[in-house]
């Protein structure tokens, strides 16, 4: 099979990895939570996130494929060749691998004072880079892909940490 029919899954994993950890680690940052729980919060949700997206991925393919041979049709022009397995597999591991990001410098550099600073460095950096390779493949400009991705990613961690440091003020 063609990596290339995989990129829609692995944009939607590696994206929803990115903002997803790095949305948890704000939200407990701005709750001003020990870098312990960010880590033992972060992975957990890594792991669980990326097996609940794979799951519902795999249905949705599987889904489709039904839809289509319902309806008489043997390919979809563009995803075809995909199974629902290496769909879910393609979204798993993307997930699991860009998602980590945000949770590296943590792992590294443990509870240092600028360890959050690091922390956003590198997801901007992971959301830019997957934003230019989706448009690198679609032949749009990279640099308007990857400000796209990043300014959605900021904008979910922006509303995290917002509302971690709100409860945090009440709870």
């Amino acid at each position: 099979m063609k990596l290339k029919y995989f990129v829609p899954d692995m944009v939607y994993g590696a994206n929803d990895g990115i903002i997803t950890t790095f949305a948890i680690v704000a939200g407990v940052v701005g709750a001003s939570l020990a870098p312990q729980t960010v880590i033992i919060i972060g992975l957990a949700s890594l792991f669980a996130d990326a097996f609940s997206m794979a799951s519902s991925n795999y249905l949705a393919t599987e889904s489709k494929d039904h839809l289509l041979q319902d309806a008489g049709d043997t390919e979809d022009p563009f995803f075809v060749n995909t199974s629902p397995a290496s769909s879910a597999f393609a979204t798993f591991s993307s997930f699991i691998v860009a998602g980590s990001v945000p949770l590296i410098p943590y792992i590294v550099l443990g509870g240092s004072g600028e360890v959050f600073v690091y922390t956003i460095i590198a997801t901007l950096l992971a959301l830019f880079v997957v934003g230019s390779l989706r448009n690198m493949v679609t032949d749009k400009p990279f640099f308007v892909g990857g400000i796209k991705m990043v300014v959605i990613g900021g904008v979910a961690a922006a509303i995290a940490f917002s509302i971690g440091q709100f409860i945090s003020t009440i709870v």
